[in-house]
């Protein structure tokens, strides 16, 4: 469970849909105070969802092959493979977006307005119900229900279930609290330094989208198969 968590965190940590929105919360009016609000929906949704599953198994993993914990490995699988056909999508959408020759373009329309400053751009002028709103919507669902059907497995008699679970939901969250601190303690430094990061995440979203997909749904693929078969 431990590993599981660890690589379903990283992920979550790293997606990128959600760190480009971050930034544009972050460099709004009052940016700071909009990333606090973000980063607790974004972690209230990670607790609800740890809280919930530890409801329904009451703390205790289910037997090995139980009705419980079948149900368990078959929604991993599920997830799984929705994670893989997702990537895979993505993936021959982009191959067929690139093999499709576009006009460069040209006139006043060619030099395009900053992120900091576009109104168009999602996250500017948020208010912090908005930044909230937009946590819970970014939140990258699929890779939140495999941590779910993960901590099925937990065992709250022990010690270290504790401390994965909170890891796990620090770990999701650990790139959010990085740029809100950066923003907090260097203000001016930060919003150039995470406008940067913006673009390039926005030039290379599409291929770290689908290799997080692919990635993480393979594993739990394999996994839940191997519990299943073996």
């Amino acid at each position: 469970m431990v590993i599981d968590l660890i690589l379903i965190g990283l992920a979550v940590a790293l997606f990128p849909l959600p760190l480009m929105a971050f930034v544009l919360v972050l460099a709004s009016s009052r940016g700071a105070r909009k990333g606090v609000a973000f980063i607790l929906a974004w972690l209230a949704c990670l607790v609800a969802v740890t809280a919930a599953v530890l409801l329904l198994t009451g703390g205790q993993p289910p037997p090995p092959r139980s009705p419980p914990s079948v149900a368990a490995l078959v929604a991993t699988l599920l997830i799984g493979v929705g994670l893989v056909v997702h990537g895979e999508r993505r993936r021959r959408r982009n191959r067929r977006a690139a093999g499709t020759p576009t006009a460069p373009p040209s006139g006043p329309s060619a030099t395009p307005a900053m992120p900091a400053t576009s109104a168009e751009e999602p996250g500017e002028g948020a208010t912090v119900r908005s930044a909230m709103i937009l946590a819970v919507l970014l939140q990258p669902w699929g890779m939140v229900g495999a941590a779910g059907t993960t901590i099925v497995q937990a065992d709250l008699s022990r010690g270290t279930s504790f401390v994965a679970l909170a890891f796990f939901c620090l770990l999701a969250t650990s790139t959010l609290l990085a740029m809100e601190l950066y923003v907090v303690f260097s203000p001016e430094t930060a919003r150039r330094t995470l406008l940067g990061l913006r673009e390039r995440l926005l030039r290379h979203k599409e291929p770290a989208v689908v290799s997080l997909c692919l990635l993480l749904g393979v594993w739990p693929v394999g996994r839940s198969l191997y519990r299943l078969v073996g």
